[in-house]
């Protein structure tokens, strides 16, 4: 289904088992925790209205993908109508819930992704930008929301990742398999991680060739093992 109702997206999330602590305690359960749950109703915001008949058609669009209607926040810009589309929704949105609704980083990852890849795939022949669309279609077809896991730790900001004492200071590759890579590090300040399907990890500075393992982009499960 391409597009959630505000209720789906609410359960979607109930059934994900994210592991968090506030204040020293485990929350079991993020939905039902009265601190969390405005985040989240502010999130569900963009699902809301896309139920709504006066902003339907301002709020969906069709997917050159995967030729459904999909929500414009799982869809990247890709003309000046759908520039423009997307500030008048945020207007919109920002006047209707009063606060940021944690929906516009984890698009805006996926269209600096879009353009990165593939003029990275145009001049090395890489597959990176056809992975890429699959991740949309998965996004557009569930009506995902996204969150960019973009700022690092940092440790000692005079220096560069790889001349950090503790190379966990910036997330790196530690391992490469057939399979995948395998990555260690910390991202910090993830406004609306809890509100997410999908965490889109992308580099926080300018890296040099020396910093190579530490230039990775990456989505991954909000609740996936190993994330706290």
């Amino acid at each position: 289904m391409a597009i959630k109702t505000k209720d789906e997206y609410i359960e979607s999330l109930r059934k994900m088992k994210p592991v968090v602590y506030m204040f020293g305690e485990k929350i079991e359960s993020v939905v039902d925790n009265p601190r969390l749950r405005a985040g989240i109703e502010a999130t569900a915001a963009t699902y809301e209205i896309a139920e709504m008949p006066e902003y339907r058609d301002s709020v969906l669009a069709k997917s050159p993908l995967t030729g459904e209607l999909v929500n414009r926040y799982t869809l990247p810009p890709s003309s000046i109508e759908d520039l423009v589309a997307r500030v008048k929704n945020n207007r919109m949105l920002g006047g209707r819930v009063g606060t940021c609704f944690q929906r516009c980083t984890g698009l805006d990852c996926m269209s600096a992704l879009s353009i990165v890849t593939y003029n990275i795939d145009q001049k090395y022949g890489t597959p990176y930008n056809a992975r890429l669309q699959e991740f949309l279609k998965h996004v557009q077809k569930n009506d995902l929301t996204c969150n960019a896991g973009v700022t690092d730790v940092k440790g000692d900001r005079s220096l560069n990742p790889n001349e950090q004492p503790d190379k966990d200071m910036y997330l790196r590759v530690v391992e490469r398999r057939k399979d995948g890579i395998i990555v260690r590090g910390a991202k910090a300040h993830q406004t609306g991680s809890l509100n997410s399907h999908e965490i889109i990890v992308l580099p926080t500075r300018a890296l040099k060739k020396e910093d190579r393992d530490y230039a990775v982009a990456f989505a991954i499960p909000a609740d996936a093992e190993g994330i706290v």
